[in-house]
């Protein structure tokens, strides 16, 4: 099993919740936990790299063992040889446990029960001051207060939050996600979230018939930003990344990855704009 950044196979421990990758935007190797393992999500981004995606939420989990196998995997990263043997020179590094997987971990109604439970396991191994509790979300769902519930748990344990905004209209997020959730109530769960949580916002940039975000599109999002911000609700950061593993969706054919130069022009844009920090991952 070698671990790259261009290759976040779900099953490539052959465990059901529980698996590794070599994040790039993390620098590290992160232990994703999968509540998606029917491959259902209620957005379809064009870019998304699941194969087999479906809409839904997530189906029932069963929490004895998504312990068992994260118990058993922690132990099995942090043994000795085991980064060695699977992970490049510079990542070897455990950086993370991340609810991300095959679709929206918020859509488990066992998602606060879950978020408990990776705790208590951090906790026994003794990872919890070292490893970066992390939810990667669309945000969609942080409306509901059982989400909510699993936001405050996570800010208890020190965790953040990665919270995907694309765009900052209903049309983008129409193009780029195909989602009818609006930026009305995605900005609004933005807020919410950052209030509960520790929230950087991650936005992918990518050609689709040109760039997803044309100038307009550019300030609008800048805009939002900053809406959010002077309400008070805090936000971290962005993380700002581009195109680097194959989607399976039909729009594949038609998306490639904007230069490295377009990405850094806008990522100078938003930190002038908000003054917030931009990570960007090309």
């Amino acid at each position: 099993m070698e671990l790259s950044t261009s290759d976040h196979d779900r099953e490539r421990a052959g465990l059901t919740y529980v698996y590794p990758v070599v994040s790039r935007r993390a620098r590290g190797v992160s232990v994703g936990i999968n509540l998606n393992t029917n491959n259902a999500c209620n957005w379809r981004c064009v870019y998304c790299q699941v194969p087999g995606l479906v809409r839904g939420k997530a189906p029932a989990v069963d929490l004895d063992l998504l312990a068992r196998e994260l118990d058993g995997f922690l132990a099995e990263v942090t043994g000795a040889g085991w980064m060695e043997a699977h992970v490049p020179e510079g990542m070897r590094q455990l950086h993370d446990v991340a609810f991300s997987g095959n679709g929206e971990p918020t859509s488990s109604p066992q998602f606060p029960a879950a978020v408990d439970l990776v705790v208590d396991v951090l906790e026994r191994h003794g990872l919890d001051g070292d490893v970066q509790l992390l939810l990667i979300t669309n945000g969609s769902l942080a409306h509901l207060e059982p989400v909510q519930s699993g936001l405050r748990r996570m800010a208890r344990a020190r965790g953040e939050v990665w919270f995907k905004l694309d765009g900052a209209s209903d049309a983008v997020l129409l193009r780029v996600n195909d989602c009818h959730t609006g930026i009305d109530r995605q900005r609004r769960n933005l807020a919410t979230t950052a209030r509960l949580c520790p929230t950087w916002v991650q936005t992918l940039v990518l050609d689709f018939d040109g760039p997803t975000l044309d100038e307009g599109a550019r300030q609008a999002y800048c805009e939002l930003l900053r809406s959010v911000l002077d309400e008070g609700a805090p936000l971290e950061g962005v993380l700002l990344y581009g195109l680097a593993r194959p989607s399976h969706q039909p729009e594949a054919p038609r998306l490639a990855a904007l230069p490295r130069e377009w990405m850094e022009a806008f990522a100078a844009q938003v930190r002038a704009s908000t003054g917030l920090p931009v990570e960007v991952s090309a």
